[in-house]
């Protein structure tokens, strides 16, 4: 109802008060955590004009719900609908207090302020800022604590592509591995954020949706999917600070066990991802010289299954890093040096590849594959250099006909000796030499103008 001054401070303490000077429309209001794009001019009582995004004509944006804003904001703003335009007049409890904001708000100032909503769009919860997870609050959440990674979830999700809903459950898992429960990367990420009790829509785009995984849903990797999620409860996982190095390694060993068995399950992300959870924990590259001998044998095992699962994904290149690191651990790796022989042989760097196998039959002379894959190396190194050759044959043929026909075209350039000498008519041929030629005979006549030049 317009007109209506309403007291809407949760303790009705008539610290905010609000009058509806236009109406918005439908029913929705903006949820925490979105980005609310608003209009507003603020002033004192008496009428003192202090602020104007209208003046300014340049809309204000702010998160809602995060204290981005004065608090008669964020609680006033949560209240309003799209297009609705209301006066809040705010106490300076709930403004800038008793200090104020010198020096255009005095100490213990209420303000008023007209303020008009434009639009909302979804918490922005991607790595990149990018848009591609957008939470938009349904629900508000319990407390203040949030789920880490690998902390246990249960949740009831439904997830939508168009209008079809193509999943609809309550499942638990570790977060960091709902994909081994057909959970997309995206719903983890947000899930980070959520409280107990919330729930939340979530607009997820291809990269976080199904554009790298494979899933039971027949999804298309280009679809922008949406997700409605319950968090029903959680157990945060203990922060790696907290812990002692017996507990690290302890931990680093559950994850090494799950990343075997993913690997022997076939899921080669999860693997990875569990394989990489240990070097974090381990932290062995930040001071390998105070490394145990257990510390070792997990960051190198680690480091050979990490090189395995990125051949098999076809990831060549991360191949070569993770055999490289494990070779940092124990540069007499005969695992290590093969894997990254393949992965060079792969992304074709032969030369490289040949050296790798070379120290592999020098650690183990008996190593079969080696010899097999070295052999190859120097077969594709043979054809290489033929090859070569042949480039180098064909250019230096293509250089010298260049040269030939440079000659040519110099050579018509250059002026024609004998066509200057003019045409020898019967009379100049069957002549007479003069007394001066025959006294003169090394004189060359020139032209037919009677001009002499010596040789």
């Amino acid at each position: 109802m317009t007109g209506a001054e309403i007291d809407i401070s949760p303790k009705q303490d008539k610290g905010v008060l609000k009058e509806i000077l236009k109406e918005g429309q439908g029913n929705d209001t903006p949820p925490e955590g979105c980005k609310v794009t608003v209009h507003y001019t603020g002033t004192l009582l008496d009428g003192t004009q202090f602020d104007s995004s209208r003046d300014r004509n340049q809309p204000f944006e702010f998160d809602l719900g995060k204290g981005s804003v004065i608090k008669a904001w964020d609680i006033g703003v949560a209240t309003m609908k799209k297009g609705e335009q209301a006066i809040l007049t705010c106490a300076a409890d709930y403004a800038y207090g008793a200090t104020g904001s010198p020096p255009t708000i005095p100490p213990g100032a209420t303000l008023k302020f007209d303020v008009e909503v434009i639009s909302w769009k979804g918490e922005d919860l991607s790595p990149d800022k990018d848009g591609s997870i957008e939470k938009i609050q349904i629900t508000a959440g319990d407390g203040y604590t949030t789920p880490n990674d690998e902390a246990m979830v249960e949740i009831h999700l439904i997830g939508k592509h168009g209008d079809k809903v193509f999943d609809e459950r309550d499942v638990s898992f570790n977060i960091g591995e709902g994909a081994n429960v057909n959970v997309i990367s995206g719903v983890e990420k947000a899930l980070e954020s959520f409280k107990k009790g919330e729930t939340s829509r979530l607009i997820i785009k291809p990269k976080f949706a199904f554009a790298n995984e494979s899933f039971e849903f027949n999804i298309p990797s280009d679809a922008t999917v949406e997700y409605t999620v319950t968090l029903k409860t959680f157990e945060k996982a203990k922060e790696s600070w907290s812990m002692d190095t017996d507990e690290k390694i302890e931990v680093s060993k559950v994850f090494k066990e799950k990343g075997t068995k993913y690997f022997k399950d076939g899921k080669l992300n999860l693997a990875i991802k569990m394989y990489q959870k240990v070097l974090s924990y381990l932290e062995f590259k930040k001071d390998p010289e105070s490394a145990t001998e257990e510390q070792k044998a997990l960051v190198l095992s680690s480091n050979l299954n990490m090189a395995l699962c990125y051949l098999k994904s076809n990831n060549m290149f991360e191949a070569k890093n993770a055999a490289t690191e494990a070779l940092l651990v124990d540069p007499d790796n005969e695992k290590a040096h093969f894997r990254k022989g393949l992965a060079l042989l792969n992304i074709g760097e032969a030369q490289l590849a040949a050296d790798a196998f070379t120290t592999v039959l020098k650690i183990e002379p008996t190593n079969k594959s080696a010899q097999l894959h070295l052999n190859a190396c120097n077969k594709t190194l043979k054809e290489q250099l033929q090859k070569e050759k042949k480039i180098y044959a064909n250019m230096f043929e293509k250089f010298a006909k260049k040269d030939l026909q440079r000659e040519e075209e110099e050579k018509k350039k250059q002026p024609d000796v004998m066509s200057s000498l003019g045409e020898w008519g019967k009379e100049d041929r069957e002549r007479e030499p003069s007394e001066f030629e025959k006294e003169n005979p090394n004189i060359l006549l020139l032209n037919g103008s009677g001009e002499f030049k010596d040789m």
